[in-house]
C-alpha cells in the first residue's frame, strides 16, 4: 500500500492509538492528516499540557483505569510495551477490528530501502553505525525505530532513493509481517523475560526482522552466538555471517588484526581494527555486522572515516570525567548481565562497578566468575541487588560487595572506594524502572552526580 492508497483507505474511520507516548504522538498527527477519526487512549487519567494540544486538534480521549475497556474502533494502533493478545485487544479483534501499530503502518508505506538492526546486545550503535556509514557514502538517511525519532511523522518526505536504518525491540518486533531489506542480528541471550512468556517467544519475535523476507534481501547474522548461527538456515535471501572468534569461510571476520570481507575465496580488507576509536571487543563485533550490512552499498573507505571519528553513542562505556586520576564511565544502557560483561571485557584492570536495579526475571548466574575476576569492588543498588550478590558470591569470593540504599549513595561509595588510578563504572546489568523511567535518566543523574564531585 502506498501513501495515497493508505490515505484513502483510513479517511473517516473511527481509529484508536492506544498509549501516548514518544513513539504514538508523531503517529496521531499523521493519521489526522490523513483524516482519521483519531481516540487516545492511555491509562494515566491526567496527561497534562499534550491533553489539550490534542482536544484542539479535534482528538478525543480515553483516559484512566478503564482506558481498555470497550475498544469499539475500525483499527487499533497499540503502543510498543502492550503484549498484541492482551484479553481487551482479543476482543477488540473478534469484534472485527484491526489492531497494529506505528512500526508496521511504517513498514507498510516506506518508500525506500529498510536497514533494521535487533538483538540482545549492541543495537543501538550498529544501527548508529550503519547509520552514518550511508550518510558518509552520500545517501540521505532516516534514522528511527527504538533510536531516534519515531519516522512515521516524516513517511511523506522520505523518497525512494533514501535509506532508512531502524533499530527495533523485541517489542516492536512481536507482531510484525513485514521485514527489513537488510535485516541484522547482532547476538541473541535472555532479556525482557518479565514480559516475554520464555525465551523462546523472544527470540522468535526477534525472527520477525527476516521472516518476511524475500530472495532479494538480506540476514546478517553473529556465527559466534549459539543461538543467531542457528537462526541462519533460515534465511530468505542472501546471508552474511561475521564473526571475531573463528575463521570463517565467508564473511566479515578478523584476519591480522584487520577486518576483511571473504566473498567466494575473494578477500577485500576493509579496515584495521587499530582504527576503531571505541573500546572494547565488542564494538569491534558492532562494526563487523555494520560492515556485512552496508556491503555493496558502501566503501571500505567510507567505514573506516566513520571508525576514525565515532566517539560513541550517550550512554554507552562514555567516558564522564576523570577526578583525582580516578575515571568514571556511564554505561546506563546495560540493562542485561551480557551487556555488563561486554563493559567489563572493554577495560584491562579491575574496575569499581555499580550495578542492579528493575528484576527482569533473566538470571545472573553468568556474571558471577566474571565479576570476581574484572571487579574490585562491586556496589549494588537496587531490586536485584541480593540477587547479583548471590551470584557472584556463589562464585567466589575476591570482589568485594557494598550493598547501597540509593542511587546517590552508591556513586559517592564507588568514589570513597576508588584508588589512584581506578575506574568507576556503572553498568547496571539492569533494567531501570525501579528507580528511573528509563536508562537514559539513570544514565544522566549518574553523570550530573559525578560531575558534582568535588576534587
Amino acid at each position: 500500500m502506498n501513501i495515497k492508497e493508505f490515505k484513502q483507505y483510513i479517511k473517516n474511520k473511527n481509529v484508536a492509538v492506544v498509549g501516548v507516548g514518544i513513539s504514538n504522538l508523531p503517529l496521531i498527527w499523521f493519521l489526522l492528516s490523513c483524516g482519521a477519526k483519531v481516540t487516545a487512549c492511555d491509562k494515566k487519567a491526567d496527561l497534562g499540557d499534550i491533553a489539550n494540544e490534542l482536544a484542539e486538534k479535534g482528538v478525543n480521549l480515553k483516559c484512566g483505569e478503564d482506558y481498555l475497556e470497550d475498544l469499539n474502533f475500525e483499527i487499533i494502533f497499540k503502543t510498543p510495551g502492550m503484549r498484541p493478545d492482551m484479553p481487551q485487544l482479543e476482543t477488540a479483534r473478534k469484534g472485527g477490528c484491526v489492531v497494529t501499530s506505528e512500526m508496521e503502518l511504517f513498514f507498510e508505506l516506506c518508500p525506500c530501502k529498510i536497514f533494521a538492526v535487533t538483538g540482545s546486545d549492541g543495537k543501538t550503535t550498529t544501527t548508529t553505525l550503519i547509520y552514518n556509514i550511508l550518510n558518509e557514502a552520500g545517501y540521505t538517511c532516516h534514522l528511527g525505530g527504538n533510536i531516534g525519532r519515531p519516522l512515521i511523522g516524516d513517511i511523506e518526505k522520505i523518497k525512494p532513493g533514501d535509506m532508512a536504518v531502524l533499530e527495533l525491540s523485541s517489542f516492536q518486533l512481536f507482531s510484525m509481517k513485514h521485514s527489513a531489506n537488510i535485516a541484522v542480528i547482532t547476538n541473541l541471550s535472555p532479556n525482557h523475560l518479565d514480559w516475554h512468556k520464555d525465551m523462546e517467544e523472544y527470540a522468535q519475535a526477534k525472527k520477525n526482522i527476516f521472516l518476511y523476507q524475500n530472495e532479494n534481501d538480506r540476514l546478517v547474522v553473529n556465527y559466534d552466538n549459539e543461538i543467531t548461527q542457528g537462526i541462519y538456515k533460515d534465511k530468505k535471501g542472501e546471508g552474511i555471517y561475521f564473526s571475531s572468534n573463528n575463521d570463517i569461510p565467508q564473511g566479515v571476520k578478523i584476519q591480522n588484526n584487520k577486518i576483511i570481507m571473504c566473498e567466494n575465496g575473494n578477500i577485500t580488507e576493509i579496515m584495521d581494527i587499530s582504527d576503531i576509536k571505541l573500546p572494547g571487543t565488542h564494538n569491534i563485533e558492532n562494526y563487523m555486522a555494520a560492515a556485512a550490512a552496508v556491503w555493496g552499498y558502501a566503501k571500505p573507505e567510507h567505514i573506516e572515516n566513520v571508525a576514525k571519528t565515532f566517539g560513541g553513542v550517550e550512554h554507552r562505556i562514555e567516558f564522564v570525567r576523570e577526578i583525582n586520576n580516578i575515571k568514571f564511565y556511564n554505561d546506563s544502557i546495560a540493562s542485561s548481565p551480557t551487556r555488563t560483561a561486554a563493559a567489563l571485557n572493554s577495560f584491562n584492570q579491575k574496575l569499581i562497578l555499580i550495578a542492579g536495579g528493575y528484576d527482569k526475571k533473566i538470571p545472573f548466574d553468568s556474571m558471577g566468575k566474571l565479576v570476581n575476576e574484572k571487579v574490585k569492588e562491586l556496589v549494588l543498588i537496587g531490586k536485584t541487588a541480593e540477587k547479583i550478590r548471590k551470584a557472584v558470591e556463589d562464585a567466589g569470593d575476591s570482589t568485594r560487595i557494598t550493598v547501597c540504599d540509593t542511587f546517590q549513595s552508591a556513586v559517592q561509595t564507588a568514589y570513597s572506594l576508588a584508588k589512584d588510578g581506578d575506574i568507576v563504572i556503572l553498568s547496571p546489568a539492569c533494567a531501570s524502572f525501579d528507580l528511573f523511567d528509563n536508562f537514559e535518566q539513570r544514565g544522566n543523574l549518574f553523570k550530573e552526580l559525578v560531575m558534582n564531585i568535588k576534587a
